[in-house]
Order: C-alpha cells, then sequence, then structure tokens
C-alpha cells in the first residue's frame, strides 16, 4: 500500500499543479508527482506497527453521514500534514528516501471508451467530478444531479463500470467513510460526463 499521507502533505504548490493539500488538489499531479518524485509505503490509521512507512494520519469521521460507527468530524475539517523528510512511523525499519516508489508512467483518459479500456486492463483510474447537495444524501442507484446548488470539486477512484436496468453508470470508490453511499462506494450516469466526472481522469502504470 502506498501512502496518500506523503502526496497530500508534499505535493503542493505550483510543483503539483497549485494542489493544495487537505484543501484540494489534482489527481493528474498526483499521478505526475508519483512518476517523478515516488512515494512512500504507507497503511491505515493507527497502524504504528513498523509495517510501513507512513500510516495515514487521520482518524475516520462521520463526513456526510449519521453514524455510531465512527465519531464526529472535526468542525475545522482535518489540517493537511506537514511535508517531511522521514518516516513517520519511528519503527520501521527503512529509510525514508530509499522507501520511495515511482511510477513507471502518469497519463491522462478522455472519453468513456479509453476508461473502460483501461478499467478493464489495468485497474482503477483516479478522476474529479462536481460535488451538488443532493449527492451528500446518496444511498442507492444510479446518481444524477437533480436538485442542489454546487459544494465544490472532489477527487475520487473509479473501480469499475456496467448497466443498472438499462442505465449505464461507473462504480465508483468515495473517501467519506464506509457508512456514507453504498458502503462508501456510489455509482454515477456512464457516458454522458455527469457533473464533470468524465473531464479529469488519470492513471498509471507502478
Amino acid at each position: 500500500m502506498y501512502a496518500a499521507e506523503d502526496t497530500l502533505a508534499c505535493c503542493s504548490g505550483l510543483r503539483c499543479g497549485l494542489s493544495m493539500g487537505c484543501n484540494g488538489g489534482q489527481p493528474t499531479s498526483a499521478w505526475k508527482w508519483f512518476a517523478a518524485t515516488g512515494v512512500t509505503t504507507g497503511g491505515d490509521f493507527g497502524n504504528v506497527d513498523g509495517s510501513s512507512c507512513n500510516p495515514y494520519p487521520f482518524m475516520a469521521c462521520s463526513h456526510h453521514v449519521e453514524t455510531d460507527k465512527y465519531p464526529d468530524c472535526p468542525s475545522d475539517e482535518y489540517s493537511t500534514p506537514k511535508c517531511t523528510s522521514e518516516c513517520l512511523d519511528g519503527k520501521y525499519g527503512k529509510d525514508y528516501k530509499d522507501d520511495k516508489v515511482k511510477a513507471k508512467s502518469a497519463f491522462s483518459l478522455k472519453g468513456e471508451d479509453q476508461m473502460m479500456q483501461e478499467l478493464s486492463t489495468n485497474g482503477p483510474v483516479t478522476a474529479a467530478f462536481t460535488v451538488y447537495e443532493d449527492f451528500t444524501s446518496y444511498t442507492s442507484g444510479v446518481y444524477q444531479h437533480k436538485t442542489g446548488k454546487q459544494l465544490g470539486g472532489h477527487a475520487i477512484e473509479i473501480v469499475g463500470y456496467g448497466v443498472e436496468d438499462g442505465v449505464k453508470f461507473w462504480k465508483v470508490k468515495n473517501s467519506w467513510n464506509d457508512s456514507w453511499g453504498d458502503g462508501g462506494f456510489f455509482k454515477i450516469l456512464r457516458g454522458s460526463n455527469e457533473c464533470g466526472i468524465e473531464g479529469t481522469v488519470s492513471a498509471g502504470l507502478v
């Protein structure tokens, strides 16, 4: 597993497509960063057991959902971690620099056919889309924006595609927690650039 924390903290500013850590970023720039700079190994929150360089620093919280499984999210959200050149897990027996792994390539994808081909051949791709108010209450089915104002942009991972009741969809992994949506996933209309999800798609080979 690679460290989301390493890219989140260090892929920023002009050298990373004006990404701003927890305040937003560009998946395509993150892939280019992965290829040029590399990222360290990472693990889940709390896994400070010597198994990775940079375990995830944030505890899961109840983002856009009420659940007893997770605590409420901080009112001011989480802050971007400080970029460091040392492994955060002091038990890990490898140096930060030596732990870095670079992607072999990073590239953009255009259109439904290219996205489907990449998913079938190499697996998940990254994308971004516009979130509207009605998306936050999604629970099942194929999402299409109907009501509510725009809340901002959001980066996600497209993991597959299919057809439900005659409607084509992308299957997408969200980052809000597994109590939101359909076990942390959602389906969104495929083939019409719904909410811009087919407009900024990227992937790479490791």
